[in-house]
């Protein structure tokens, strides 16, 4: 088995040391053929980076947008997924139904209503544009309600029997049960929102208003592109979301692994 997941994981890890390697290089030899394999030292260009993109304002945007899309999915999904896998009300398969045809949909098509709904609010080039539109996850809400199946009802029966009633159940009981696959969906929600692209890019076109991807995007010319500070931003922009995954990895793969339990 370990000889199998060790060359894996070399092929994991590669696309990352290339970019470590690039980073340190200049352009001359990062668009060498056939390319150099060995960096060459060049730490000027994450000075670079800095003087072309106002790094520190879109850093601290991308950190604002992604803590509070996080905070939001944590605040409203487990509620919702716990609507569905353990209240009664009519209608709850359809609508459940409808919740998860929204992952069918491509996430470009909202993109022009989300947008017109900005500009009438006068959101445009604001931190709340990047924020309000990813509160909330259809994915969040399925992957919550699958982790709630899986738990024992005879813990909420006792807690009825004690005279709790649904929210109380929900709070006291069956959250804190349910914190590894809080953590899993949190830490998914995480990467999505520090890497998201396509919607901060439409809405936020103040340079100073962008995220980390948006301006990294912002980097790569028509006729040319400078690849080792690219890839220099792009080093310095992942190094966040390595470190939330390496802290919370085992909470990840642990609630990961009890969404598909169902008692």
């Amino acid at each position: 088995m370990h000889a199998i997941l060790i060359p894996a994981s070399l092929v994991m890890i590669a696309p990352f040391l290339w970019q470590i390697i690039t980073s340190l290089k200049t352009l001359s030899s990062a668009t060498r053929v056939p390319p150099s394999l060995l960096p060459e030292g060049r730490w000027d260009n994450y000075g670079r980076m800095f003087d072309l993109l106002p790094f520190s304002d879109q850093f601290l945007n991308t950190a604002l947008m992604a803590a509070g899309r996080t905070a939001g999915q944590i605040l409203l999904c487990p509620l919702a997924a716990y609507a569905f896998a353990r209240l009664r009300f009519p209608g709850r398969s359809v609508l459940f139904g409808l919740f998860l045809s929204v992952l069918m949909v491509p996430p470009q098509l909202f993109v022009l209503p989300q947008y017109e709904i900005m500009a009438s609010l006068g959101w445009l080039n604001s931190l709340q544009a990047l924020i309000l539109p990813g509160m909330f996850s259809a994915f969040g809400v399925f992957l919550l309600r699958q982790f709630f199946l899986g738990l024992p009802r005879e813990l909420e029966e006792a807690a009825r029997l004690d005279g709790a009633g649904p929210l109380r159940t929900y709070w006291y009981v069956m959250l804190p049960l349910a914190r590894p696959g809080v953590i899993a969906m949190s830490v998914l929600a995480l990467l999505w929102s520090w890497n998201d692209l396509f919607w901060p890019l439409v809405v936020n076109t103040d340079p100073e208003k962008m995220t980390l991807s948006a301006g990294l995007a912002a980097l790569q010319g028509q006729f040319q592109t400078d690849y080792p500070v690219l890839m220099a931003g792009s080093l310095l922009a992942s190094l966040p979301v390595i470190a939330a995954f390496a802290l919370l990895q085992r909470q990840f793969v642990q609630g990961i692994a009890h969404t598909g339990v169902k008692g």
